[in-house]
Parts: C-alpha cells; sequence; structure tokens
C-alpha cells in the first residue's frame, strides 16, 4: 500500500527506495531471513518499483484521460430537455461551445440559463429552421464539429388501426429532419476533414414490439442511416456513432415523475456519448446500445 501511494503522490524512484526503510511489515523484507534472503527480497522490491513508476508513467491519468478532447463547436437537436439537455450540460461542463435547439420555448431559457449554452427555437422537420441552425452556428462559433441528431418523438399504434399521417408526420422529425439537417452540416464538417455526427436511435429499432411499428421503424431506418453515413463520410475523417439508449426515465411520451435509481437516467446517456467523442480520432464506436444493468429492481 505503501509502495502505490507514493507512486500516486508522484515520487521519483530514488524517493519511494529512500522510503523502503520505513514501510509497513508487509513492504519490508521480513525479519529472520539470511543475509542472501534478504537481498532476494530487496531486488524483488526494487523491481516492484520500478514496474510500477513504468506502467505509472506510460498511462495517461484519469484526468487527462477525462479532458482528452479539445474544446469543440457543437449543434445538438431536441436539446431543450431529456437526453438533449443532459448532453449541452456535459459538453459545456467540459469547455465545449454549444447552440442546441428545442420548440419550447421555456425549456430552451431554461437550459440555456443553466448552462451558458446558446439556444434556439427550431423544429427539426422543418427546413428554413434547419438551415438558421446552421447559420446561428457558423455566426456564434464560427462552424460545428459535433453534430448530435437527438430530436424525435413516439407515435405508437397497432397495424390495423394505424394513423398513417400520424407516422408520417413523426418520420419527418425523426427521420428526414435528421437526414436535412446533417446534409447541411456534412460539407461544412468536409471542408475540415473532421467531424462528429451522432445519431440518437433506440433499442426500439433493435428489436420490434407490438404498437412500434411507426416509432421502431423510425429508428431501424436511423440505424442504416447511420450505416451508410459511416461507408460514406469515414474517408473524410468524419466519424459516425449510432446510439441506442434502452428505456431512459425523461419526459419522453409523456412520462414524468419516473426516479428509479436502478434505471438509466439521462445523463447516463450524455456520459456514453461524451466518452465515445473522447475517444482517439483513430477510433470509431460505429454503434452501440445502453442498457440498465437490473431495470426490474424497485427500491
Amino acid at each position: 500500500m505503501l509502495l502505490q501511494q507514493l507512486i500516486a503522490q508522484g515520487k521519483s524512484e530514488q524517493e519511494v527506495l529512500a522510503a523502503k526503510g520505513d514501510a509497513p511489515d508487509d513492504a519490508t523484507v521480513p525479519g529472520g531471513l539470511s543475509p542472501a534472503g534478504a537481498a532476494t527480497s530487496a531486488d524483488r522490491f526494487v523491481s516492484m518499483v520500478s514496474s510500477q513508476l513504468k506502467r505509472q508513467i506510460s498511462r495517461p491519468s484519469k484526468n487527462e484521460r477525462n479532458h482528452s478532447m479539445q474544446a469543440r463547436r457543437f449543434l445538438i437537436t431536441g436539446g431543450s430537455q431529456g437526453i438533449g439537455a443532459a448532453i449541452v450540460e456535459l459538453a459545456r461542463a467540459a469547455g465545449h461551445e454549444v447552440v442546441f435547439t428545442g420548440r419550447n420555448e421555456q425549456l430552451i431559457d431554461k437550459v440555456a440559463q443553466k448552462t451558458g449554452a446558446h439556444g434556439l427555437r427550431a423544429d427539426v422537420s422543418s427546413g428554413a429552421d434547419n438551415a438558421r441552425a446552421v447559420d446561428a452556428c457558423r455566426e456564434r462559433m464560427g462552424g460545428i464539429d459535433v453534430l448530435v441528431n437527438n430530436a424525435a418523438y413516439a407515435y405508437r399504434g397497432e397495424i390495423g388501426a394505424m394513423d398513417v399521417d400520424a407516422m408520417r408526420t413523426m418520420f419527418e422529425t425523426n427521420v428526414f429532419g435528421l437526414v436535412d439537417i446533417t446534409n447541411r452540416v456534412v460539407p461544412l464538417m468536409k471542408s475540415q476533414a473532421s467531424g462528429d455526427i451522432v445519431n440518437i436511435a433506440s433499442t426500439s429499432g433493435m428489436k420490434g414490439a407490438a404498437t412500434a411499428t411507426a416509432y421502431g421503424g423510425s429508428k431501424w431506418a436511423v440505424r442504416g442511416i447511420s450505416q451508410c453515413w459511416q461507408a460514406e463520410l469515414r474517408p473524410h475523417g468524419i466519424r459516425v456513432t449510432c446510439v441506442c439508449p434502452s428505456e431512459v426515465q425523461t419526459n419522453f411520451g409523456g412520462q414524468t415523475g419516473r426516479n428509479n435509481p436502478n434505471k438509466l437516467y439521462a445523463a447516463d446517456i450524455g456520459e456514453t456519448i461524451m466518452a465515445a467523442l473522447n475517444m482517439p480520432r483513430r477510433a470509431l464506436w460505429p454503434e452501440l446500445a445502453v442498457f440498465a444493468n437490473n431495470p426490474w429492481k424497485e427500491n
């Protein structure tokens, strides 16, 4: 334990070895050894110190790993609540510039005041709103390094009683809006030969379920679209990551007041996304699903 504490404090090899005489019994040469045995024990101690020091030097510290991503410029759709708001907060806390969109002015103002990010009232299903959002990013931040396509909602219905018009309207947000705003951002990323696009899909797009024809279908589409973009954009230095959250305790679908510590929170998805973005540029997570480990447990 003394050895690890001294190394963690940044002590040099000489300082660690000098402290050996004051180490507790489990770190010193045991009594009763012959001179040859004592020498062997001392050699082992020196070897252990050297090995620990080399590992400590070669491994980045926790702080270095957490702050490896340089300040970047984020555009986050659906950033006024839920997963989107969690990403806004985490990105701002890490020192990044953020523009986010939403449809509820009060929620937009609340997130903007809390985080210092710039909120913009915009509907991703509107091409004109998407153009305005991209223009705002150019004007305020000089461009976009990270696009998070989070805006979405759910319409559910059983086949045989499906409101197909409602399904089409939902696809305008969940699918076509996502494609439209990305279509406007990609030329900027290509011009700088770098960028990250994060598409929020769902585990509903990984396994079918009753009443999920519309919503699940939209998320299956997002997964397929993400794979197409990966094929097109990787040669330009642009990473595309598709994140598939399981049930998250947000206000999504009108559900409120949920606070089960064993189920996912919006911040869990935000942390996952920030971890993916923090990966070295040479590394890509093409798709990842996030589940609660034991959501059946009730406290």
